[in-house]
């Protein structure tokens, strides 16, 4: 073979002057040299490989036979190829192979400006490297570096001359600069047969956010019947992003949607606005608003708000496909604005807190008091000669359209003397709890002055012992950790109290430890008691918790008096045993036991494990006994490989004493090289009477869009562990 190194134009004169005059049809060899450093891409080296060359030194270079020519990230390879010195482009025919910025393309003729790009092919395959996507067109049109415009032709990621499946268009621009591909006049095959047809359709060659049109999503449901929607999304920045999605109901009409995301430095907010006129079944207009924004405006200073609203109250049951969703009854409408005093000693919020309750007539519900406004302030000091200071002050208004309203300020100052060692730690705390209400609308010769000043006093003390140990083989550190926390408040009837944000709290590990056993401010419980505790845990070496297992029992030396409802002498509580163990790298487990001594038997209960066997196979098992609420249930859940290419996922919750499913979710996927399927079924409560039945048909084409209805969100939520199946799996 010959080599004929080929400079710029204005160089390669100048070189090949002397050995092209005796060019006629005589091969030829002439040395290349490197191009000088500081020329521009279109000056780069240009390197040309043919066993025969011909032409004239001032117009054009005729090569044949094993024709290779290379500039920079282009190589093209052909049977015969014509170079144009003065216009600087190659003309090629005959076995046509081009690689391109890491693209391959083949096809019949070539011509290419090789300083600009441009050019075309005819007859090619082509192959893209980012994204392994590969077709065949009549044409493919070089508009510039970076972009191409297949004519007539197909696209697919699938490998093989027979891909499962294709998008075939008019026109399909493909911009790596902009990562974006854009299909004219497409339609969308699958094993041979057309699914979809678009006038346009747009998608990422990297899976990078793009705007355009996503894939129609379509499914069905008991309570509209079938839906399709048909998503737009705008990119409009690398910060900010809009999704309008119009959705068609069979059997309720067309509800338009529209959600907007945006952060900044500091800022971050989504707002999801819903609509749907005339609904077809209730007659009325429909609607749904959901936004939240935090922003930090200036140093210590932010803001908050939670916006939530609904037409109606069975907005949710109609419209959502989660249970937490569709079971949802109250809106808030949050603000608060936030101040933090660079020093960290203090903060203050003042805030305002609305609801809007959607009401279920088989199981009302009490409408929650709207705090407008609430300002709380808190300071803190630690190790001031040794103490620790804590101030937590809150003034709050309390309104509501037919109970007792009014002002309530609390002031609860704490002081602590913590002694902390090595395998021991001792705090005595003393806290003070004053509170005083103005009431509004309080029934006639009913006091609307009140107030109450009661201190509490409590000692939180433990030891830590620690021994080399083993569990399941593995060497770890054992601890032995006894803690004992005593609590005094003196009893004060507080009978005459509003109740306007307090309940009872549920007894657990982090309530043993708590001063007062009600939430809120309306309550202070009268204590004269003492919780004792038992922890182990198994650490490993690097200060991982391998293995944890805790026993707690609170003991009362005097009558509970202050109460919510009935009047309560226990001398004990139940006792708690709470373990958690991963028993394994695959497999662990987590158990909480709630038994009352007086009635001899189990209050609460619940157990749960999983089993990870590998990336995309976990079972989930849970276990719910809860005697106080009447519940008692069973969960089982899971994704697992069914054979090479077929994967189930499912979750079955099932309530014992009704002997009925109380959620349910059962599907199959199939995983190919390059594309998946997906069924779901789901049946969710979503009132005391109605559950809503859903089925998901969606199939995933890698690196081109998803048709169907989207289980995705549903799968995530109802499966802990879930994953993509086309995932890849980490070594």
């Amino acid at each position: 073979m010959n080599r004929f190194p080929a400079f710029p134009p204005s160089q390669l004169l100048l070189r090949i002057l002397t050995a092209a005059v005796a060019a006629a049809s005589v091969p030829m060899l002439v040395s290349a040299q490197e191009k000088q450093a500081g020329t521009d891409e279109k000056d780069e080296t240009m390197t040309i490989h043919a066993e025969q060359m011909t032409g004239r030194p001032d117009r054009e270079v005729h090569l044949e036979r094993d024709v290779e020519v290379t500039r920079g990230p282009m190589t093209i390879n052909a049977d015969k190829a014509t170079y144009n010195i003065l216009d600087d482009e190659v003309d090629a025919e005959g076995n046509i192979r081009m690689r391109r910025f890491g693209d391959r393309y083949t096809g019949d003729e070539l011509k290419l400006k090789m300083d600009t790009g441009k050019g075309y092919v005819t007859n090619p395959t082509y192959s893209l490297e980012r994204n392994h996507a590969a077709g065949n067109a009549d044409r493919i049109n070089f508009e510039a570096q970076d972009r191409a415009t297949v004519v007539d032709g197909t696209y697919s990621t699938c490998e093989g001359p027979d891909p499962d499946w294709y998008l075939k268009a008019s026109t399909l621009d493909l911009d790596s600069g902009r990562d974006v591909g854009f299909a004219r006049t497409a339609i969308v095959y699958f094993k041979g047969v057309p699914l979809l047809g678009t006038p346009a359709m747009s998608f990422p060659l990297s899976g990078a956010r793009k705007s355009g049109f996503l894939p129609p999503t379509i499914g069905t449901t008991n309570k509209g019947g079938l839906e399709v929607t048909v998503p737009y999304y705008l990119n409009i920045a690398p910060n900010r992003d809009l999704t309008f999605y119009p959705r068609i109901f069979a059997q309720r009409g067309i509800q338009w949607g529209a959600e907007g995301r945006y952060m900044g430095e500091t800022y971050v907010g989504q707002t999801k606005v819903e609509a749907l006129f005339d609904d077809q079944q209730t007659k009325t207009n429909r609607y749904a608003i959901s936004s939240t924004q935090t922003h930090n405006f200036a140093p210590g200073f932010s803001y908050v708000w939670n916006i939530n609203a609904a037409s109606d109250d069975d907005y949710p049951t109609d419209f959502s496909r989660t249970i937490t969703a569709s079971s949802q009854r109250l809106l808030p409408r949050d603000f608060a604005l936030n101040y933090a005093a660079p020093s960290g000693y203090w903060s203050a919020v003042a805030r305002a807190t609305n609801y809007q309750v959607l009401q279920d007539p088989l199981a009302p519900i009490v409408r929650p008091y709207d705090r407008l406004p609430q300002l709380t302030v808190q300071a803190s000091r630690f190790d001031v000669s040794g103490f620790d200071l804590n101030l937590t002050s809150e003034l709050t208004r309390f309104w509501h359209p037919e109970l007792l309203r009014g002002d309530r300020l609390v002031v609860n100052p704490k002081v602590a003397y913590p002694f902390i060692q090595p395998g021991y730690f001792l705090t005595p705390r003393l806290s003070l709890n004053a509170t005083r209400y103005h009431l509004d609308n309080a029934p006639a010769g009913s006091e609307t002055e009140l107030s109450r000043v009661l201190p509490t006093m409590s000692l939180d003390g433990g030891l830590v012992f620690e021994r080399e140990a083993r569990f399941f083989g593995q060497a770890m550190t054992q601890t032995l950790e006894p803690r004992l926390f005593y609590v005094y408040t003196p009893f004060r009837d507080q009978s005459a109290f509003p109740i306007f944000d307090t309940a009872e709290a549920d007894l657990s590990f982090a309530q043993l430890f708590s001063e007062n056993r009600f939430v809120g401010g309306d309550r202070i419980s009268d204590a004269n008691q003492l919780t004792a505790a038992l922890t182990s845990r198994y650490i490993e070496a690097d200060g991982a918790e391998r293995a944890r297992i805790a026993l707690g029992q609170r003991f009362y030396f005097a009558e509970q008096r202050v109460t919510l409802g009935a009047a309560r002498n226990d001398s004990r509580s139940d006792v708690l045993l709470s373990a958690y163990g991963r028993l394994t790298a695959a497999l662990s487990a987590e158990g909480n036991l709630q038994y009352s001594q007086t009635q001899h038997k189990m209050s609460r209960s619940n157990f749960g494990a999983r089993w990870t066997a590998a990336p995309k196979s976990v079972l989930n098992l849970v276990y719910r006994r809860d005697l106080l609420n009447n519940l008692e249930q069973a969960e089982v859940s899971g994704q697992w490989p069914l054979s090479r290419r077929w994967y189930g996922v499912g979750r079955v919750n099932y309530s014992l004493p009704d002997r009925t499913v109380a959620e349910g979710l059962v599907g199959v996927e199939y995983k190919a090289d390059c594309w998946v399927f997906r069924i779901v079924g789901q049946r969710i409560p979503t009132s005391a009477a109605a559950a809503t039945s859903a089925l998901f048909f969606q199939l995933e084409l890698n690196g081109l869009t998803r048709l169907g209805s989207n289980p995705l969100d549903v799968l995530r939520t109802s499966v802990p562990g879930y994953q993509l199946v086309n995932q890849p799996s980490n070594p």
